[in-house]
């Protein structure tokens, strides 16, 4: 283990307590210190470890019940992780049995407001840790406001716009899609929520809105799932979604929600 008397001071060390990016880890000579080298390695694998873990979608159905709403057990048309990661158009539409599901769904029910679907993505450990405190906040928001909500799609191997198909089947005047996203280094249980208005095959990322690092060492559950709420009020009732959607909330430097976040997570 390196000497601590040997490692050179950091001018930037300081700002470590403003952030938990890699910042000022001081060096030994030309070389890292052991204590972070092997502080990367860690993350690293963190990482590996996040993007390979499997979704447990029976787990996940239980941890949801609760909220009162039926689960449906859904599959794209990738069938493995590794045909997950090398081929992501596959992650981007339902296999043949699913579109089959919702269609028999649909004929048999009136078209939700809102169609929730969730997925592994790229992070199971988010999904498994964010998803469920997350619904749960948001999910009564939703019903309060007079919102029909349709069944919870579970599907793994899914990409953001596999939502574009289930919106389209379920004919839903907005889709939501949460799933775990790319890990980065010290980050591996972080969740990511896109909504679309209008919900139809060929819709493209502008059309969609974006909620991302979503887990309690960046925009904790309540705040996520306040800006959830507005966004998708705001989405239905002005029927738009995407880059002409923006967060017109009034903020004062004490009520933000990067204020808030500061001061309920504290550095160690």
């Amino acid at each position: 283990m390196t000497n601590p008397a040997d490692i050179s001071p950091d001018p930037w060390a300081d700002l470590k307590t403003y952030t938990a990016a890699r910042i000022a880890i001081g060096r030994t000579g030309g070389s890292l210190p052991t204590r972070e080298l092997l502080d990367f390695a860690l993350a690293h694998a963190g990482a590996r470890d996040a993007v390979h873990a499997p979704l447990d979608s029976n787990r996940l159905a239980e941890d949801l019940n609760p909220l009162g709403l039926e689960t449906l057990q859904l599959a794209t048309a990738a069938h493995t992780r590794q045909e997950y990661l090398q081929r992501p158009d596959l992650g981007r539409k339902l296999a043949e049995d699913s579109r089959k599901l919702l269609q028999n769904w649909i004929a048999d029910h009136q078209p939700p407001d809102i169609a929730l679907m969730v997925s592994d993505g790229l992070s199971a450990r988010a999904c498994h840790e964010q998803v469920p405190p997350l619904l749960t906040d948001l999910v009564p928001r939703l019903i309060n406001a007079g919102w029909k909500l349709g069944p919870i799609s579970l599907l793994p191997f899914a990409r953001v716009a596999v939502q574009d198909e289930i919106g389209s089947l379920l004919q839903a005047k907005l889709a939501l899609i949460l799933l775990g996203e790319r890990p980065g280094l010290g980050s591996p249980d972080s969740l990511g929520a896109y909504l679309i208005q209008n919900p139809r095959p060929g819709a493209t990322d502008a059309d969609r809105n974006c909620l991302s690092n979503i887990r309690p060492a960046g925009l904790p559950i309540p705040q996520a799932a306040e800006t959830l709420d507005y966004l998708i009020r705001e989405s239905l009732r002005r029927r738009i979604s995407g880059v002409a959607l923006k967060d017109d909330r009034q903020f004062t430097i004490e009520n933000s929600p990067a204020k808030q976040n500061l001061q309920s997570d504290p550095p160690q």
